[in-house]
């Protein structure tokens, strides 16, 4: 247990980080308004709906290593990078954003294949390679909109 405890520290931030990015997603898709109103509700839809399945990935991997997995709004405030937002914002501040919550969940991606493979923990470092895949794609798209 000793050895995977840096990969279940990992997978523990990767959950809270991403379910508190897909909370903070959700929000803006409810809340953007402007010119780009309708391409960005659906951008933060279609990235939300894929977090909300990733999270059960994430504590499902935690679980089967044999920890509880957190899931509460307490526990992820305390292990999240990724910080809730309840500020009215503007379409391009909530792109800026999320741009750096990314950046913040790829992050913890990449600790978690690091301490998997250390571990040789290949299914954890597999989640964390096919989620730093997806929230450096996210980033992309969502800087594109600033070009």
């Amino acid at each position: 247990m000793i050895e995977r405890e840096a990969t279940i520290t990992g997978l523990q931030r990767l959950l809270a980080d991403s379910y508190t990015l897909y909370l903070k997603t959700h929000n803006y898709h409810w809340n953007v308004t402007g010119p780009m109103f309708t391409t960005l509700h659906t951008l933060f839809e279609t990235q939300y709906t894929e977090m909300a399945l990733a999270v059960d990935e994430i504590a499902e991997r935690i679980r089967t290593l044999g920890v509880r997995a957190p899931g509460s709004y307490v526990e992820f405030s305390q292990l999240a990078g990724v910080q809730d937002d309840d500020q009215p914002r503007k379409a391009e501040e909530m792109i800026r954003i999320l741009v750096e919550d990314q950046a913040r969940v790829a992050e913890s991606a990449r600790a978690v294949i690091r301490a998997a493979g250390q571990s040789e923990d290949d299914a954890s470092a597999d989640l964390g390679t096919r989620r730093l895949d997806v929230h450096e794609k996210n980033a992309w798209m969502l800087r594109s909109h600033l070009e």
